[in-house]
Parts: C-alpha cells; structure tokens; sequence
C-alpha cells in the first residue's frame, strides 16, 4: 500500500475523504489532527491496518520538520500529501487582532507549504508522487468578513501551480481543490436569508463532503498522472 498522509483528517471534508480512500484499500492513511473524534475513531476501528492517526498541531510550524521527517522514518516514503486543513476566522479586517491574522496564516498557508517541503523529499527519491492542497471557491470570489481566509486560500494556489512546475520533471503532480460552501454543520448555521441565497447560487445544489472527497481519489489515482497545476472546483455550479 502506498502511504498517504492527510492534515485536518479527523472531521468534516479530511474524515471524508479518509473515508473514500480507505475503501479501495489502496493506500496506507496517515491521518493528522489535533484529537480524533468519535466519527474518527469508529472509522479507525473499522480498518485498523491501513488508518493511523497522528496527533499534531499544525500552528506549530517549528516542529513540522521533525514531525514529517518522523513519520517518514517509521512508515516509510510518501506517496501523496493532503493538505486539507484549515480555519478560518470571521471578522472585519479592520477589527481583526494581529494574532488571529497570524494564525490564519500560519495554518492555511505556512503550514501546508512546510509540510509540502519535507514530505515531498521521498517522493523526488522515489521519482512519483501526489501533492493535494485544499482551497476554496473564496479565493476568487471573496467574501464579507473572509479577507484573510481568502488571501491565504488565494496564496495556497498560487503554490500549487509554481510547485507543479518544479516538481513536474520527478513526475509528481501538484493539484488544487476548491469548494464551495458545502452541506455541512457549519452550513446548517448559516441564518435565514444567508443560508437562503448561499444555496439559491449553487444550481445543482450544495455539494456534500463526499463529493470533493471523490475529487481526493482522482487526484490520487493514475488516470489523473498528466493533471497537474490545475485548480479543481467543486461547488454545485454556484461560480459557473
């Protein structure tokens, strides 16, 4: 089995596609987060050979380093990277503390471009690879009170397609997924008319989690070996 490490794994869009991929029994999934959930740990239960879970904190970029390094040295190289996790912080810009601007950055965009950095090392010794970012539709359409989540969405593209460049001649592929707003808890707490309008723009209507995790899969496969740089939109036709 190829090892398949993933960030933001135990809730939401990562417990989906760690979901997917665990079906086809193709990959071994190393699953990062701060602490498993319950949903989490009864899919650990269920495939206990092929899901590990890695406990880490991603706003602690110092030690990714050694973290990456780790699990290379204990699994073995990688042969794809999901840099699924994230936060974002709703806010005016010009109320919003320093701190929480940092944070976001750090999280959203640092951190994935450091885990990159290491993880990608065994896959230009091995000459193979799939790096995976998550983005958002916000990243090119803005949002009220999103500035900063948008911006370092909008910098993990701009990512993506440079390093697709560099990492092309090893034949690793470097690809983007954008949601959109998905149906999810976090949807389900939108108001009224804001939640209204949200899916009125999304024609096929709003995509669930295991819609983009279906995305996840491609990536990884082999049909999409000559897909690289490419940003995927997966949003029920709401920027169409």
């Amino acid at each position: 089995m190829k090892n398949v490490l993933i960030t933001g794994a135990t809730r939401g869009l990562g417990l989906a596609i760690v979901e997917r991929l665990a079906q086809g029994g193709l990959y071994r999934l190393i699953c990062v987060g701060r602490r498993p959930t319950p949903e989490f740990e009864a899919l650990l239960a269920a495939h206990p050979q092929m899901i590990h879970f890695k406990p880490y904190d991603l706003d602690d970029l110092d030690g990714i380093p050694a973290f990456v390094t780790g699990i290379t040295r204990e699994m073995g190289a990688l042969y794809g990277i999901i840099n699924n996790a994230g936060i974002g912080l709703d806010g005016l810009l010009a109320t919003q503390h320093q701190t929480e601007i940092s944070k976001v950055l750090r999280v959203n965009l640092e951190a994935p471009i450091l885990m990159t950095k290491y993880a990608c090392r065994s896959m230009l010794t091995k000459r193979e690879g799939r790096v995976i970012n998550v983005s958002s539709i916000i990243a090119s359409t803005g949002f009220n009170g999103l500035a900063v989540y948008a911006a370092s969405k909008a910098g993990l593209e701009g990512f993506t397609r440079s390093l697709s460049r560099e990492l092309g001649r090893a034949k690793i592929t470097v690809n983007c997924i954008a949601p959109g707003y998905m149906e999810t808890d976090m949807t389900a707490g939108l108001q009224g008319d804001k939640l209204n309008s949200v899916r009125r723009r999304a024609p096929l209507g709003l995509p669930r989690p295991e819609d983009v995790a279906g995305a996840a899969a491609y990536l990884l496969s082999d049909e999409a070996a000559m897909m690289t740089g490419a940003i995927m939109t997966i949003d029920g036709g709401s920027t169409a």
